[in-house]
């Protein structure tokens, strides 16, 4: 490729903005708008991590972000091309029932509170029209926070040493603490895998990301009590029940042991919570926060999963003696959220069964999850290694040795079934041998659908057919 076909590649970076989820707008508007033309090679990883002085990683995130919204195909040996038009407009219609979304973890639509919702919206634009479209307090509405302490105290995930924080979403939180709590190659250790968001974050704040491999009852805390000592970490990021990707939940003598190195060590535990309002087949289920005597835990809680991913409200419990800091994070990040979506939010949980709607939801999931684990491992024989897990909507699928998830994650897209790309879950991006598929927005028969052409393709993939 020319030096002068490169240019056309080079941009800005928004400082407040993930690198590679800008490197993945450029890209996808200079296909849409015919720059780059359909099959064209792009600018290889190391030339475009060149010229924009980015690391390869972040390249690669990019172009695996294309890859799987269908704006590019690679390659083995000769690198990645624009898809053709009508690839291209398949992509645009993904709602079309020919595509199984096994890649979002974004409920169906058909399990949203909708009406009840609705009617709170009116709500908060009857009751409250005077100062429903101001800014709000950076921390959240009062009315909405006390609410929050109610719910929360359900698992006992709140106490009085604590501030509560209202975020736009649990992305928005990770974020908030990292920027008030991470500089410039400070120690942060995560699990191996863990949640890309998490790591997206980390990297543009410049931490030193170490990560610890996990186990079937969670981070393995003898690797992770050697990093400890030896690199003096400001924070620990985990999801202690059913993490992503693994669906693994911690053991509560795993629970016990990090509230203890984090008091013997002295750094912040972030837990990141995401659908432990439910038990799937845990005998008992508890978070760390609830455990918490020592003020050593951040505790970040999405609602995504249980009401609506698109209203983007999460809640942060945050130590006294760190919340100063955390406040100005918050502050310049943005000015308030949603004053309009926290007044709904608030008559929600106010004016509505929402006890009741959360029983429907985890006997919809606790079923899903059941059927979909049976089903994997009644059909697999061998095909993959399957990570075992007591619950969730994730699961974690390892290839045999010597193949390649990328290259069979192409074949399945291919087939009309989309998945997550394993590698997206790791610091290192090195990690060819894994995909993730998620159950929150198929249906069961459209789940067992999905799952029969992933073993017909398996089927081919290990013959050598369709490599």
């Amino acid at each position: 490729m020319k030096n002068f076909d490169l240019e056309k590649y080079k941009f800005e970076f928004q400082e407040n903005q993930i690198k590679y989820i800008q490197i993945y707008n450029k890209i996808k508007k200079m296909i849409n708008n015919g720059i780059i033309k359909e099959n064209e090679a792009l600018a290889s990883i190391r030339k475009l991590s060149d010229i924009l002085n980015v690391n390869k990683d972040t390249v690669i995130k990019a172009y695996n972000l294309l890859e799987s919204e269908l704006y590019i195909y690679s390659i083995k040996g000769k690198g990645n091309f624009a898809r053709s038009n009508q690839l291209k407009s398949k992509k645009i219609d993904l709602k079309d029932q020919d595509f199984y979304r096994l890649d979002t973890g974004n409920p169906s639509s058909e399990i949203f509170p909708s009406k009840n919702f609705a009617k709170a919206v009116h709500m908060a634009l009857d009751e409250s029209t005077e100062n429903i479209f101001a800014y709000d307090e950076d921390l959240g509405i009062e009315e909405l926070k006390e609410k929050m302490k109610e719910y929360l105290s359900i698992s006992s995930s709140y106490n009085n040493d604590d501030e509560l924080v209202i975020v736009s979403g649990a992305q928005q939180g990770i974020d908030v603490i990292a920027k008030g709590l991470i500089n410039y190659k400070d120690n942060v250790i995560i699990e191996s895998p863990t949640y890309s968001g998490a790591i997206d974050i980390l990297n543009n704040r410049n931490a030193n990301i170490i990560s610890v491999p996990m186990l079937d009852d969670g981070i393995d805390i003898g690797v992770l009590k050697q990093k400890i000592k030896k690199n003096k970490p400001k924070l620990l990021y985990i999801m202690t029940n059913f993490q992503n990707p693994t669906g693994i939940s911690y053991s509560d003598y795993k629970k016990k042991k990090l509230l203890e190195l984090a008091r013997e060590y002295d750094f912040y535990i972030l837990e990141d919570d995401f659908i432990s309002d439910f038990k799937f087949d845990m005998d008992s289920i508890s978070t760390l926060k609830s455990m918490d005597v020592d003020s050593r835990v951040i505790y970040i809680k999405s609602f995504s999963k249980i009401l609506m991913p698109g209203i983007r409200i999460g809640l942060m419990s945050i130590p006294k003696d760190i919340y100063e800091m955390r406040l100005v994070s918050k502050s310049l990040h943005d000015i308030s959220t949603s004053t309009l979506i926290q007044k709904s939010l608030f008559y929600y949980f106010d004016r509505f069964n929402w006890k009741e709607h959360l029983k429907c939801i985890d006997k919809l999931y606790s079923n899903k999850y059941r059927q979909v684990k049976k089903y994997l491992n009644d059909k697999n024989k061998g095909y993959f290694e399957i990570k075992e897990n007591l619950g969730g909507i994730n699961f974690l699928l390892k290839i045999k040795e010597g193949y390649s998830s990328k290259e069979f994650v192409d074949i399945l897209r291919n087939n009309n079934v989309f998945v997550r790309d394993g590698s997206i879950f790791y610091d290192k991006q090195n990690k060819d041998q894994f995909f993730r598929i998620n159950i929150a927005h198929e249906d069961i028969e459209r789940l067992r659908l999905a799952i029969d052409i992933i073993f017909d393709c398996a089927d081919k993939f290990y013959m050598g057919v369709d490599k």
